[in-house]
């Protein structure tokens, strides 16, 4: 006769981008030695690899890849605050002093960020609008293996094209995924540079998880340890 097997609660959460409610269960002990696995390698692959597996394995009604990355990183709080705790305490190195400093966090201190100046619906002309999208982890990995290559231009606008959701003239939709890449390539290059700022003013001002916390070092000298991106909440 085999072990029983556990059942696992079901939580509900609203994820900060969308509004939207979904549906996950905690992560399991297998699960968070993954995440801490690739913690310890400090590779952002292996960081990443385990995000989307552990994540596609707790989510009940949604899929990773149809996820903004800031709501990801919202979904990764929310896993180990129902998880293990919603506190937890960290060592950080202080770039002056080298000195190992103590720091305690409760993930439900970190707050979306929001710029007043954003959104997401793009005006090129009185007759067209352009709706973008949120890049999910997918898109994020390929802007920072765009920086690491110094080939950032490159990475950007293929970001541009793939979060491109809808094109719309008047009662006219047209969705970018129903068209070759090719015919989105072709659109974009026709876009005039005002409307390529626009874009830009998107991207850079899409909403973050972030939070800040204050210490002091050896020296009595106040600083600022900042909660922010993916990698930060592997720490």
């Amino acid at each position: 006769m085999g072990l029983p097997k556990i059942d696992l609660p079901l939580f509900t959460t609203t994820l900060p981008t969308t509004g939207e409610t979904v549906t996950y269960r905690p992560f399991t002990v297998k699960e968070e030695k993954i995440l801490l696995i690739a913690r310890e390698t400090k590779q952002m692959d292996q960081i990443v690899l385990a995000t989307k597996q552990v994540i596609n394995n707790c989510l009940v009604d949604k899929k990773l890849e149809e996820l903004s990355m800031t709501d990801v990183e919202f979904l990764l709080l929310e896993l180990r605050a129902q998880s293990i705790d919603a506190e937890m305490k960290f060592t950080i190195i202080d770039p002056d002093t080298q000195e190992h400093i103590e720091l305690t966090l409760n993930t439900k201190d970190i707050k979306l960020h929001e710029f007043e100046d954003h959104t997401n619906k793009i005006k090129i002309n009185d007759d067209f609008t352009l709706i973008m999208r949120y890049p999910n982890i997918e898109e994020v990995v390929l802007m920072l293996k765009g920086v690491e290559k110094s080939k950032i231009g490159l990475a950007e606008f293929e970001i541009v094209m793939r979060c491109m959701d809808k094109l719309v003239q008047g009662d006219s939709i047209y969705k970018f995924a129903d068209f070759s890449e090719q015919e989105v390539q072709d659109f974009v290059d026709s876009l005039d540079p005002k409307t390529i700022k626009k874009i830009e003013t998107f991207f850079k001002t899409i909403p973050t998880l972030r939070h800040e916390i204050p210490y002091k070092n050896s020296t009595g000298t106040e600083k600022t340890f900042v909660i922010q991106g993916i990698e930060t909440f592997f720490i």
